[in-house]
């Protein structure tokens, strides 16, 4: 070992003694390594992974696991070994401010990193995570899958999905991982790789990272502040193109209801409610399914259901109303798509010269394999652009991402299993190619529930995902909070939901409360969008009752008066990469109490929203951050920062709170007006 080197490579520095070497990025030691105290652990394991319809039952038998207690450094190079005399099994290489890590030894398929930690240290990111915003104190496994319903393994609701279909879920699954996490230390850690990963944050002293493959990177970010931060993730996992500016005058409202949602619509808007968009997913035909009413998987307009349709959506472009539609990366097999791209080529195969199919759930699908250049390709052009874009449509769920099966075989010769993380965003960059081809990048709008490493660079919006349609901790309203906050550390701008929730089961149904509830967050998001679920039939929809509609209307109203707010924060988004919805600690970096908080957040620099999201409230306590002085939307009322109040929050009327002296205070001051505002 070279002895008593000091190795800058930018902002990280490589100290090493004889015996011991660490890591310390501007100041902050996140690596230390002794024989007593290793920080790499390498070994083998041998996976057992089963998929039933994007859920997955994933364990790892290891086989070794040995500690690296033996390290030469030369420069900026670390070979290490079990012990002094042994062969070296890995290489880590600085370089810049990552650390490039080779196998030395074929055999070993798992690495372990032991990154120092501090007692009170604080952790944000994973991806988009739906129940802990703080990730400290739990093992985060990163995997893109379904969700699962509930996903609560003590409640009921968990358990008879899980009995009815292993579709329960727990607190960690998630349709989009990333094996990226921001420190309340301020710095942020990637690991680049498209392996099943773990971040296990249970220990006090140490952050433990476990990755089923040699990672090719671990990569690491500082920053003075939590601004800047993100504002490098964001340039590094790739920034989103400008909101459309029609997405901010009103909703889009969600109906499959066939040409009646035309007629529906109608009511909708002289209702009051504001609208930019009618989003029919059944736009390709419907089938009927024990779990509720499905969309038939080939896409190109059904004419038996929407007769017509281009005209009417050529009506409702007059109108200054958008039209769109669904897609997903399958193909039924008993629609005439799925015949063209198995005769093409096009689709993965089951590796004993077929094609493989995948159970959706009472039908079959191909998989379209976008890892051959002439599939995507097809896809993009005849698909999304000749059938969706040059149809009329301005925007689409992009859905199912996280479906790739582990078993399949593909056209670039890669194992599933190390492509299926990967999966989504390649599939965004499908939907983003097309939209590019027609020239409406910043118009065309998709939107995804999956992602991984990248998406940011392709999918202009997200969606939370299937919630239940209730108030539950882990799957109900409050989870998007903590979704958007999640995935907005990591450069994910724009964020929002299905309104009411999505997936009801075993007689769980939408309440108005509900409704009313998940309608006020809506407001201040980036986009109002509502859903009629996967069981319409069962579920109060907005249109269904005329105290939930009058109150929609009513906070439509709130989402277009804001306008102008949120295209100052479009802007910030395309100059910095900053999220509309951010945690309380992005502006208050000092006040260590906003640390956990991820029921409330901060939408841009200058409000603050703390939604309702349990049954029966109509109170809300709020912390305000210390630092500014916030006043109360409803009231005028002026309170002091770094104290928790209680404040009235009826139905209606959601604690709402803006910085005082605010550039857009007089915006902030009449949003009340655009709530009594009579309905047009």
């Amino acid at each position: 070992m070279t002895e008593n080197l000091a190795w800058p490579t930018g902002a990280l520095v490589l100290e090493a003694k004889p015996g011991r070497f660490s890591l310390s990025l501007r100041g902050k030691r996140v690596l230390r390594h002794d024989a007593d105290h290793p920080c790499l652990f390498v070994g083998r394991g041998e996976e057992r992974m089963e998929m039933f319809r994007g859920n997955f039952d994933i364990e790892d038998y290891v086989t070794e696991r040995v500690a690296l207690r033996h390290a030469r450094v030369d420069g900026g190079t670390i070979e290490l070994s079990a012990r002094e005399g042994e062969a070296p099994r890995l290489r880590v290489v600085l370089s810049g401010d990552a650390l490039r890590c080779e196998a030395l030894d074929p055999a070993i398929n798992r690495l372990w990193l032991r990154v120092e930690a501090e007692g009170d240290e604080h952790v944000w990111g994973g991806g988009e995570q739906m129940s802990y915003f703080d990730l400290r104190g739990r093992r985060f496994p990163l995997w893109t899958s379904e969700p699962g319903v509930g996903r609560d393994k003590t409640s009921e609701l968990t358990f008879k999905a899980d009995v009815a279909g292993r579709a329960g879920g727990d607190y960690y699954h998630t349709n989009y991982p990333q094996p990226t996490y921001l420190s309340s230390r301020r710095y942020a850690l990637h690991v680049e790789t498209p392996a099943y990963s773990v971040f296990d944050f249970r220990h006090a002293a140490f952050h433990e990272i476990e990755v089923w493959a040699i990672p090719e990177r671990i990569e690491f970010y500082e920053a003075p502040d939590f601004l800047g931060l993100v504002e490098q993730l964001s340039s590094r996992f790739g920034r989103q193109p400008p909101l459309p500016d029609w997405v901010m005058k009103g909703a889009i409202i969600g109906l499959k209801d066939g040409a009646n949602s035309f007629t529906r619509l109608e009511a909708i808007r002289a209702a009051g409610v504001e609208v930019s968009g009618l989003w029919c997913e059944d736009w390709v035909g419907l089938r009927h399914t024990t779990f509720g009413a499905r969309l038939f998987w080939d896409w190109q307009a059904n004419d038996t259901r929407y007769p017509d349709l281009r005209r009417r959506i050529a009506e409702l472009a007059e109108d200054g109303i958008r039209f769109l539609g669904y897609v997903n990366p399958y193909l039924c097999n008993d629609g005439p798509l799925f015949g063209q791209a198995e005769a093409a080529g096009y689709l993965a195969t089951d590796g004993r010269g077929g094609t493989a199919l995948v159970d959706f759930g009472e039908f079959d699908c191909g998989v379209v394999d976008f890892t051959n250049e002439a599939a995507a390709g097809w896809f993009a052009e005849e698909v999304i652009g000749r059938n969706m874009l040059d149809f009329g449509l301005s925007g689409w769920m992009a859905d199912f991402g996280e479906y790739l099966p582990i078993d399949v075989h593909l056209s670039n010769g890669v194992d599933a299993k190390l492509m299926h993380n990967p999966w989504p965003v390649l599939w965004a960059e499908v939907n983003a190619k097309a939209i590019e081809s027609r020239g409406k990048t910043g118009d065309a709008l998709f939107f995804m529930r999956a992602g991984f490493t990248g998406v940011g660079a392709y999918c202009p919006l997200l969606w939370g995902g299937d919630q239940s349609v209730d108030f539950s901790r882990h799957d109900g309203l409050v989870t998007v909070i903590c979704g958007a906050l999640s995935s907005g550390l990591l450069g994910n701008a724009y964020h929002h939901s299905d309104i009411g929730g999505y997936t009801s089961l075993f007689g769980n149904v939408r309440t108005p409360e509900l409704m009313m509830r998940w309608a006020e967050m809506a407001a201040f998001t980036p986009v109002m969008r509502t859903h009629e679920g996967n069981r319409p039939k069962d579920n109060l929809q907005i249109d269904s009752d005329e105290g939930v509609l009058a109150h929609f209307a009513a906070m439509t109203r709130l989402y277009v008066h804001l306008a102008p707010y949120l295209r100052a924060l479009v802007a910030e988004a395309a100059a910095h990469g900053w999220p509309a919805q951010r945690p309380l600690f992005l502006h208050f970096p000092d006040d260590r109490r906003t640390f956990a908080i991820q029921d409330s957040y901060l939408y841009g620099a200058d409000l603050l929203v703390a939604p309702v999201w349990k049954a029966g409230e109509t109170e809300r306590e709020v912390y305000l951050p210390e630092g500014a002085e916030w006043v109360h939307v409803w009231t005028g009322a002026v309170h002091t920062g770094g104290e928790t109040i209680s404040v009235a929050a009826p139905i209606g009327q959601p604690a709402v709170f803006f910085r005082r002296g605010s550039r857009f205070a007089t915006l902030f001051e009449t949003l009340p007006r655009a709530l009594s505002k009579p309905a047009a």
